[in-house]
């Protein structure tokens, strides 16, 4: 897959096709710049992600990346435009996004001392869970990873998913989250509390409790579970401990109710896809007229505006 698909056109493969515009972060997989490919004058995000798994793993890999260009057709779904597999490294060429979820909480919660208004995190819900629902009903694949920081948007108002699949037969490991230190926001059936390892089988269901706990950090701007020293401690919290809620009295009882029914325990208890997009929570926002390109660029200017008066300073 040594190319890339720009409107209709394949592009074949070169460093010198790209030029870096900037950086626009470095998450817990790899570093991502904004880019301009010289012939198709196009502008796209680059991320490179280190490559450590074996051949087998590689194949798996890049049946992942293909699924990957497939699934441009979901609007909740970041566009992939290619990749490449060279020494030790995995390039993927994808549409740029402004920001993600995770630094948008940054700047709402800690910067601004505000938080982010429930029909916005209205807005955000329909978009998630229609493209896990994407993913699952018709690419067939699970998420595998889904956090704050893997949920971008833009000025455009747009909510889009990335970084499924692709990341995870790279990363999706107990042992990787133990020595990076992540929060755990997978479900408690991927931990197994006797033998320490993950169970063999992914589903959906797990991506559904993965976005539960990103609904109470978003809502919140905490993220639910105690900070432990040890990585191991915070695991098992999340097999030992009640279900995070989103605390009484400060929110509408849809919400609450929504937030719930993700956040169950028992797989065979928890809320489908299908479920969530017939919740009262989901049916309401749906209909409902939000301005999430004016409150996404507002967010995103006061982070400008306080940037400048720190340099001024």
């Amino acid at each position: 897959m040594d190319c890339i698909a720009l409107d209709g056109q394949l592009y074949g493969w070169e460093d010198t096709d790209m030029r870096i515009l900037c950086n626009l972060g470095h998450g817990t997989h790899g570093a991502v710049e904004k880019v301009h490919h010289r012939p198709s004058n196009a502008v796209m995000a680059l991320k490179r992600i280190p490559l450590t798994v074996n051949k087998t793993e590689q194949k798996k890999l890049v049946i992942d990346l293909d699924t990957a260009m497939k699934s441009g057709k979901c609007s909740h779904i970041v566009q992939y435009y290619g990749a490449v597999i060279g020494e030790g490294v995995v390039w993927l060429c994808m549409e740029v996004m402004d920001t993600s979820l995770a630094h948008l909480c940054d700047i709402v919660y800690k910067e601004t001392k505000s938080s982010i208004p429930e029909n916005v995190l209205g807005k955000i819900a329909i978009s998630v869970v229609k493209g896990l629902h994407y993913l699952n009903s018709t690419m067939k694949i699970p998420h595998r990873d889904v956090k704050p920081s893997n949920i971008l948007v833009n000025r455009k108002g747009e909510v889009k998913i990335c970084d499924f699949g692709v990341s995870g037969h790279l990363v999706d490991s107990v042992q990787k989250t133990r020595e990076s230190g992540c929060k755990p926001y997978m479900a408690p059936e991927r931990i197994n509390p006797e033998s320490d390892v993950l169970n063999n089988e992914y589903s959906i269901c797990s991506d559904i409790w993965s976005f539960g706990i990103t609904m109470v950090e978003l809502a919140t701007g905490t993220f639910p579970y105690e900070k432990w020293v040890s990585p191991i401690q915070q695991l098992q919290q999340v097999v030992d401990g009640d279900p995070p809620r989103l605390p009484p009295d400060k929110f509408s009882k849809d919400i609450e109710d929504f937030v719930a029914k993700m956040l169950t325990k028992k797989v065979e208890q928890r809320a489908t896809c299908v479920d969530l997009l017939e919740h009262p929570f989901v049916k309401k926002y749906e209909e409902e007229d939000v301005d999430m390109a004016g409150y996404f660029s507002t967010v995103m200017e006061k982070q400008c505006d306080l940037n400048e008066n720190v340099q001024g300073h």
